[in-house]
């Protein structure tokens, strides 16, 4: 597919899980993409979020709540330094 500007692009981007870094399938329907707020000193959100993408892999496991866990603290790690 071209775009209005002719230069080819795909119509499908893979995307990975940010738990294992699996690629997600256009055939995995279990996975998720869950975008997470980020809020203020006032606790107000500031209009900016992460976004996680988990495999259907990992929610079928039963890991999906303590990986976006992880992903989060890390996530916040890194933004305060």
């Amino acid at each position: 597919m071209q775009n209005d500007e002719g230069i080819n692009m795909d119509l499908y981007i893979p995307r990975k899980c940010s738990a294992t870094n699996r690629l997600i399938t256009s055939k995995d329907h279990a996975s998720v993409q869950i975008n997470v707020g980020h809020l203020g000193a006032n606790g107000v959100y500031t209009g900016e979020f992460s976004t996680f993408a988990l495999c259907g892999f990992i929610r079928a496991q039963g890991d999906a709540d303590s990986a976006l866990d992880r992903l989060w603290q890390k996530k916040k790690a890194e933004a305060k330094q």
